[in-house]
């Protein structure tokens, strides 16, 4: 406009205020509409693209990114798509990486089972004819066999959580009879720190819907604390495992008369590698067993509540459910 005002102008004509301001009205209603039009186009797929941002977006919904109008919007749309393929890529590799080392894991402990039950199998041997200071001996590489034992146990199964809806059966369990068993496979640990296990329960038989072999290992790991926790106080003392059942549920009480816990480590009981205070004084901790537990209880659908007084000892309560739901977490 400027410059046919200037030719205008040279020729001794102009267009006037009033032309000039029409003109200038035109191209700001022109600029105006491309606007508006641009943005109208553009709007859906920025709406994708911030929907891609919300809270609890899939990451999936990258692969429906359509409709760019624009370069910018197509180079875009391109950029997101070829990045999710790269970080699909290497997810997979990941995962197979994972695989392998899950693999290994559980082919390596079943492989360090077999020199284990040998040991345990040439103490029990040795321990026969042996004199008193052969006993003592035999009786200290029997406890660093069960604590290697359970060490064995221990990773086997975190290396199984992995897999966890895979390696599940739930079915009717009779919960004292487990817990005999449990208790049964502690004996000479209980024997040797002076702990006197019990059972109490209003019936014979108590049964639950639960998976028997992921059960098993979680009383194992109760039970196993107890005593490890028991352990380093002196005198006789006393593993209580009480047995509950209501009509929407049954209560598995393990409490032992040990160390108890410091109440500022009762919030991260259940965090992976947490020792706490205990960890200083008995040197075997190695804060996965509650850890595991609480991760089994938590796909079993079961619940886990944890009381201590420092110095008096802790009761931890199983609760299981009757309607026993399945929770599949990766």
């Amino acid at each position: 406009m400027v410059v046919v005002e200037l030719d205008l102008r040279g020729q001794d004509a102009g267009l006037g205020r009033e032309n000039m301001l029409y003109i200038a009205l035109l191209s700001v209603v022109g600029v105006a509409l491309y606007l508006v039009v641009d943005y109208v186009r553009s709007r859906p797929f920025h709406r994708q693209l911030d929907s891609l941002d919300a809270p609890g977006a899939e990451l999936e919904n990258a692969l429906r990114l359509h409709g760019a109008v624009t370069r910018e919007q197509q180079a875009m749309q391109r950029l997101v798509a070829d990045s999710y393929g790269k970080y699909m890529e290497r997810l997979e590799q990941y995962k197979q990486q994972q695989e392998h080392h899950q693999t290994f894991v559980r082919q390596w402990v079943h492989q360090m089972k077999t020199p284990v039950s040998v040991i345990d199998l040439l103490v029990q041997q040795a321990d026969r004819g042996g004199g008193e200071e052969t006993k003592t001996l035999l009786a200290s590489i029997q406890e660093e066999n069960e604590r290697l034992a359970h060490g064995l146990d221990m990773m086997l199964h975190t290396a199984r959580l992995e897999k966890f809806e895979l390696d599940v059966h739930v079915k009717r369990v009779e919960l004292v009879q487990a817990i005999r068993s449990v208790i049964n496979e502690h004996k000479k640990a209980c024997i040797r720190y002076r702990i006197f296990p019990k059972i109490e329960a209003g019936a014979e038989a108590v049964w639950a819907e639960t998976d028997e072999k992921w059960i098993v290992f979680v009383l194992g790991q109760l039970v196993t604390n107890a005593i490890k926790y028991s352990k380093p106080k002196e005198g006789v003392k006393t593993l209580t495992v009480t047995v509950r059942e209501t009509e929407d549920e049954c209560r598995v009480i393990v409490k032992d008369e040990g160390i108890g816990i410091a109440e500022q480590d009762m919030p991260r009981l259940f965090d992976a590698f947490f020792t706490g205070e205990n960890g200083r004084r008995v040197s075997e901790s190695t804060g996965m067993g509650l850890y595991l537990a609480k991760q089994i209880c938590n796909r079993l659908g079961h619940r886990l509540e944890v009381a201590s007084v420092l110095g008096e000892g802790t009761s931890v309560t199983l609760i299981v459910p009757r309607q026993t739901v399945i929770h599949s977490w990766t």
